[in-house]
């Protein structure tokens, strides 16, 4: 199932701390996994960043906006208890706190005036709406957009361009990915055996203690197992072990099949994954912009 919305963790977990206790944040969390039975693989889903888990990064804004709407107050560091304000918002029986529930209360009608002004001028709080997901998540979902665009851009161009600019490019990036020691031998290498459905090969690492077999097509079809199986038997005709097979369209699942079971190790690089990896090494692209998230160092804060 879906991980709740932090929107929707919102009611939940003012109903969690009803009792006027004082409540460590960390408890609750685990309280409100319980109540959407989330298993641990859930529990554990990562933000796309990797930096935290994405429900405990909901259950963090939901707790945001219910103390910026005063329903809950911390009352030391690391824990949470209800207000007389959040005790009137249950005895409403909402069916879900949302923006526009959430706008009857004062400090979250200042609170949202406050961020109007600060972002846009003075806006009337009917404009806006709580999104639905975090800003950590509208970030990254904006970044993956941003990258998958990039990516399908940086194919187009490949295709475009000459068999000689793509047998240069697959020097570049697998270069950069740490094959092939200087590009100078890699250079020599690549691209001029023509042996076999063979059409090159690379140093594995900088000492070349160990070779790696290319294939790289521009191909404008799905690859299929019969290209992938002339490939295998050309390394058996190498005795090789290891090869990579790259190509500017995408392989069958027939062909994804076939080398999972083989003796041999095989990558198979689809045009996709080609631009990913261009963007991750720095090949063809170039940064535009750099946005650092921070977030409060506890430690710095902590007197004990």
């Amino acid at each position: 199932m879906p991980l709740p919305t932090f929107l929707e963790l919102m009611l939940p977990l003012l109903k969690a701390i009803s009792d006027r206790n004082d409540y460590r944040l960390k408890v609750i969390k685990d309280e409100l996994a319980n109540i959407y039975n989330l298993n641990s693989e859930e529990r554990n889903i990562l933000l796309p960043s990797g930096r935290g888990k994405l429900f405990n990064n909901r259950v963090d804004w939901a707790k945001f906006y219910l103390l910026k709407a005063g329903l809950i107050f911390s009352p030391r560091r690391g824990y949470i208890k209800i207000t007389n304000n959040g005790l009137n918002a249950l005895n409403q029986n909402p069916l879900i706190i949302d923006r526009d529930f959430l706008s009857q209360f004062e400090e979250f009608r200042e609170f949202q005036e406050q961020k109007g002004e600060s972002r846009n001028g003075i806006q009337g709080i009917e404009e806006r709406e709580l999104p639905s997901i975090t800003p950590e998540e509208a970030i990254e979902e904006a970044y993956k957009n941003i990258r998958q665009e990039l990516a399908q851009n940086l194919l187009d161009l490949v295709k475009s361009n000459s068999p000689e600019f793509f047998e240069k490019l697959v020097i570049d990036l697998l270069i950069g990915m740490g094959y092939g020691g200087s590009r100078e031998d890699a250079g020599r290498r690549l691209g001029r055996s023509h042996d076999g459905g063979i059409d090159g090969v690379i140093k594995e690492d900088i000492l070349g203690l160990d070779v790696i077999y290319i294939q790289a097509k521009r191909w404008e079809n799905t690859v299929g197992r019969p290209i992938v199986q002339g490939f295998v038997g050309a390394l058996s005709g190498q005795h090789a072990n290891k090869g990579i097979l790259i190509t500017t369209s995408k392989f069958s699942r027939e062909a994804k099949e076939y080398v999972k079971n083989l003796e041999q190790k095989v990558a198979l690089i689809d045009g996709i994954k080609l631009a990913e990896y261009m963007i991750d090494n720095n090949i063809g692209v170039s940064p535009v912009d750099k946005y650092e998230i921070k977030d409060i160092d506890s430690d710095y804060f902590d007197e004990e």
